[in-house]
């Protein structure tokens, strides 16, 4: 996944580890579209949590966490390792928004990922490692294809048919095997097919 991280970064400014860019800032913002998404915080109206697009915002936490990571400068096998061991030994579990809370409180107060809080989290979805991995490569790839297709310009169209890009990414999983060798290239392939549906 560092690897994977590098290269989407790279895709986006070749010198991307030379910029000191604000990943921590990321974090905590994409914090608050996960308790969005999560739902059962605005006590004036009813919601549901959407747990696929909730796993979403923690793929999109990831990608911030490892970029963060990745910009410290240590060895991609030290990252590696540091992660591994932070996933498999988390703090005691919070309820889903105060656990949400600390992984905010720990970017903005610290500049720091704390993994141990993605995986809680991801937990609580219901999901497990594999799972993160699985959205990870196939989010991977739909940045790459905002890319590709104008994102950074403003040309690239993120809503389909009435439908985030991240909605028909999410129903597309559903329908690829993710243990496929070139599952990237088929993720890649189906958001290329249904972006071209749009075109008049």
């Amino acid at each position: 996944m560092l690897d994977m991280q590098d290269e989407m970064n790279r895709h986006v400014d070749e010198d991307w580890l030379e910029r000191g860019r604000e990943w921590y800032r990321a974090i905590w913002i994409e914090c608050a579209e996960l308790m969005d998404h999560y739902g059962g915080w605005k006590w004036w109206k009813h919601s549901t949590p959407d747990l696929d697009q909730a796993m979403l915002e923690l793929v999109d936490i990831w990608h911030f966490g490892l970029s963060l990571e990745l910009a410290r400068g240590a060895a991609r096998r030290d990252i590696a390792t540091a992660i591994v061991t932070a996933w498999q030994a988390p703090p005691p579990a919070l309820e889903f928004l105060v656990e949400v809370e600390r992984l905010a409180g720990a970017a903005l107060a610290d500049r720091r990922f704390a993994v141990g809080s993605v995986a809680n989290l991801v937990a609580a979805c219901g999901r497990d490692f594999d799972d993160l991995y699985r959205t990870y490569v196939a989010k991977n790839v739909l940045n790459v294809f905002r890319q590709d297709h104008g994102y950074r310009s403003g040309t690239y169209a993120k809503t389909w048919g009435g439908r985030e890009d991240n909605v028909v990414l999410a129903e597309l999983l559903g329908s690829l095997d993710s243990d496929a060798a070139d599952f990237r290239a088929r993720v890649y392939a189906a958001l290329e097919q249904a972006y071209a549906a749009l075109e008049p």
